[in-house]
């Protein structure tokens, strides 16, 4: 094991992914020589040569247009959209091209193109700069959508997302590029745990309530259900890795065993991926379920600005409230000191 930042272990998954397979190609603004504004990339051009690590011109649809013909001829693009707020100008040709390709031509061309995107705030970022856009992606039939919480997913993620054949929406959550943890480097594509990529993970077990969530908000749940132990609240999270297809069996599982369900993302609640998991679970769970599920996401408003984000954010104490909605204790929408709201 080595102790490596998010950002390190982002790093030396590419650089792995880049050894194993020639076709490995990587593009983006400011990737080769800068490498990339949160250095994910950093010292892969002068390793690997910028024929395969190429800096692009501040165009967003021509990067993606550039990665669809590449895989066209056979190579595997790796794409950086610098910032999750600059991907709408390359939308059309994901959902338009990327995502129908495969389906329209009766399964003759693929289109293994990797789309890496961080996303989600935290960093006091300006307008543009901290987004929450996975639900347009996770709504396009054709696309994958995973999103990395830890150094170790993060290693072992790119890597199964560069080698899939399919395109993937790679979300990696910003505010977690300077978070440590150890990583296995001699796992396999499967990674240490022998997940795939399409795999939730749990990641502490509990038995009263079921706590979902992805990317930036794992680590505030796993905080949540230290905090909840205090007060004799068993929470099991669960790390959804995969938002698109999504690993039904393991949350059934988690549910049927804690009867109750709270969802946690920073996009907006309304038709957010909450919603769908929300449904879905209630559907497969229903007479398992002691109380309906309960979301606790960011606010149906743009992104606010930095100095009004942490009130955007679902922070510990908005999740924990969460749990309490779910367990029918007080909470802030009870409007009183007991029973259920």
């Amino acid at each position: 094991m080595t102790e490596m930042t998010f950002a390190k272990a982002m790093n030396a998954g590419l650089r792995r992914a880049m050894e194993r397979d020639s076709k490995v190609v990587l593009m983006g603004e400011d990737i080769g020589k800068l490498g990339g504004v949160f250095r994910i990339t950093d010292g892969l051009q002068k390793d690997f040569g910028a024929h395969r690590v190429i800096d692009t011109p501040l165009a967003e649809s021509g990067i993606m247009g550039t990665a669809i013909g590449m895989a066209y001829r056979g190579y595997r693009p790796v794409i950086e959209i610098q910032f999750d707020g600059f991907v709408y100008p390359a939308f059309d040709q994901i959902v338009s091209q990327v995502a129908k390709l495969h389906f329209r031509t009766l399964g003759r061309v693929r289109m293994p193109i990797t789309i890496r995107i961080p996303f989600g705030g935290g960093i006091g970022s300006p307008e543009h700069h901290s987004e929450s856009p996975e639900a347009y992606f996770v709504h396009t039939a054709g696309l994958r959508v995973v999103s990395v919480s830890n150094p170790q997913d993060a290693f072992s993620m790119i890597q199964q997302a560069i080698a899939c054949d399919d395109p993937v929406v790679f979300f990696e959550p910003k505010r977690r590029y300077h978070d440590k943890g150890d990583v296995d480097e001699s796992a396999g594509l499967e990674g240490p745990a022998g997940l795939g990529m399409d795999a939730a993970r749990v990641a502490a077990e509990g038995t009263d309530v079921t706590l979902i969530a992805y990317g930036p908000l794992v680590k505030t749940c796993l905080d949540a259900a230290v905090a909840a132990s205090d007060e004799g609240v068993s929470i099991e999270v669960i790390d959804l890795r995969s938002l698109s297809p999504v690993d039904y069996p393991a949350l059934e599982a988690s549910v049927r065993k804690t009867g109750r369900l709270v969802i946690a993302h920073e996009a907006s609640q309304t038709a957010g991926l909450g919603a769908e998991l929300a449904a879905a679970i209630t559907e497969r769970c229903f007479y398992y379920l002691e109380h309906s599920p309960v979301r606790v996401t960011g606010f149906d408003v743009p992104y606010p600005n930095s100095r009004l984000e942490t009130l955007h954010l679902p922070d510990l104490d908005r999740i924990l409230d969460g749990v309490d909605r779910a367990l029918g204790r007080p909470n802030s929408l009870s409007g009183s000191e007991e029973g259920e709201e």
